[in-house]
């Protein structure tokens, strides 16, 4: 930390608000200008620069608005009027191109200037474009922000066939939001099941049945070898066996990488994503970097949870406090209306390892918990996850389950209230910072 900010955020040697600029508008930032704004809100003038045209809004609400259960108003965070009542000004449609270090100034490229005393870079993620013969077809697109759904939703009304390349998480959701707005959907995935980053095999399965049900195609062990084209559009997929499949749209949906590009010019240090200490600061103690474009400790996470985490630290951080980020556990869930999947942890066996699984093939669900020396390490839940929070606690937390080891798998109200004050009691002397023990 800089040494002439005092706690509140003023100068010392003129008492006048410090200037603080934030690049990138999402839901990350948009979680550390809450806490900041209720720790002290009037420490900083704040200036945003947001690429896209618009608001802060929430990024995991996209699938229900392609589904269209949901619209563009309905998940906005922070509109218009939050910005105006807090004294921000945010600066839409103005993509940051320009970083002077030396003079604390940032600018976008339609000419917008703000000096900066410290800087946020939030500049998430950019989807992954396999740039394979046709990538570059019009009706070749993406699935990461609101623009990407506002395609597919106007495609939808005149396109009929849809090909999903990606069976991940955001690939499931694309393909059931364009299954909902009356197109036939296909998806293909390299891997041998759905999901294998978060799934294990079984519910893998599962969850393709689940799929295949509702009419939606899955091809798996599938690599795309090009993308077919008629007059500039896409017109189908031609995979390496030589399979083709019609398509009047693609979407690519196969991972997506820490947007560092601007982070790079300006001679920060950056690997994957651009580094972070437990402060969440960078090589330039005036220059902090938060979100999926942030790498701490060799991992970029992409999951709303570390985000905030990492938000709530840095917004202490710009207020002069010590709070610092240690990483964090995740968990995975599905944002498909009617499935029902849960995911935390490791699945990997090994001979120190036992797991004890739950399959009731009539109801479709299926529950497997991973355990090594009585601690959880992994968890997968298909068909009913309400218990899917208490595990991911109990793995977060390390607590010991061997005195429930025998009934564990039928969930929390399975147990005995003895055997759970005794779990709340060892959960709070190992961690007392109420992130453990709140299920």
């Amino acid at each position: 930390m800089s040494s002439d900010i005092l706690r509140d955020g003023f100068h010392l040697e003129t008492g006048m608000k410090k200037k603080l600029v934030v690049v990138g508008n999402g839901m990350a930032p948009g979680r550390m200008l809450e806490h900041l704004l209720e720790g002290s809100p009037d420490s900083f003038d704040i200036t945003i620069f947001n690429a896209e045209p618009r608001v802060n809004y929430n990024r995991l609400m996209l699938s229900p608005v392609l589904s269209g259960e949901k619209t563009y108003q309905d998940i906005i965070t922070h509109d218009d009027g939050w910005y105006e009542k807090h004294g921000i000004t945010l600066h839409k449609s103005s993509k940051v191109t320009k970083i002077d270090r030396v003079k604390r100034r940032v600018a976008s490229e339609n000419g917008i200037e703000a000096d900066y005393d410290k800087l946020v870079l939030a500049t998430g993620s950019n989807p992954i474009v396999i740039p394979i013969p046709g990538y570059n077809l019009r009706g070749v697109l993406t699935y990461r922000d609101l623009d990407d759904v506002n395609a597919m939703l106007e495609a939808s009304k005149s396109k009929k066939n849809a090909v999903v390349i990606g069976g991940g998480l955001l690939g499931l959701e694309a393909a059931a939001g364009l299954k909902e707005q009356g197109m036939s959907v296909v998806v293909i995935h390299l891997a041998n099941t759905l999901m294998e980053r978060q799934l294990d095999e079984s519910a893998g399965h599962l969850l393709q049945e689940t799929l295949e049900k509702r009419g939606i195609d899955v091809i798996t062990q599938a690599n795309t070898s090009q993308i077919l084209g008629e007059e500039g559009h896409v017109s189908g997929v031609e995979l390496e066996n030589g399979m083709r499949i019609d398509a009047d749209i693609v979407c690519m949906a196969v991972g997506v990488r820490p947007n560092v590009a601007l982070a790079q010019e300006i001679g920060l240090a950056v690997n994957h994503g651009i580094l972070v200490g437990d402060d969440m600061s960078t090589n330039d103690e005036n220059i902090f970097a938060l979100g999926e474009c942030a790498e701490h400790n060799g991992t970029c996470y992409g999951l709303v949870a570390p985000l905030y985490e990492m938000a709530d630290v840095l917004a202490d951080t710009l207020l002069g406090g010590s709070s610092l980020y240690s990483g964090s556990q995740t968990a995975t869930k599905l944002k498909v209306t009617g499935i029902d999947l849960y995911s935390a942890g490791n699945f990997a066996m090994d001979e120190d390892t036992q797991d004890i699984i739950l399959r009731d093939t009539m109801a479709g669900v299926y529950k497997r918990l991973v355990l090594k020396n009585n601690l959880i390490i992994g968890a997968v839940l298909y068909g009913e996850i309400s218990d899917g929070p208490w595990f991911f606690d109990l793995l977060k937390c390390k607590t010991d389950i061997s005195d429930i080891r025998e009934t564990l798998i039928f969930g929390h109200s399975f147990q005995g209230t003895a055997v759970l004050d005794r779990i709340a009691t060892v959960q709070a002397l190992q961690d007392d910072s109420d992130i453990c023990g709140s299920y």
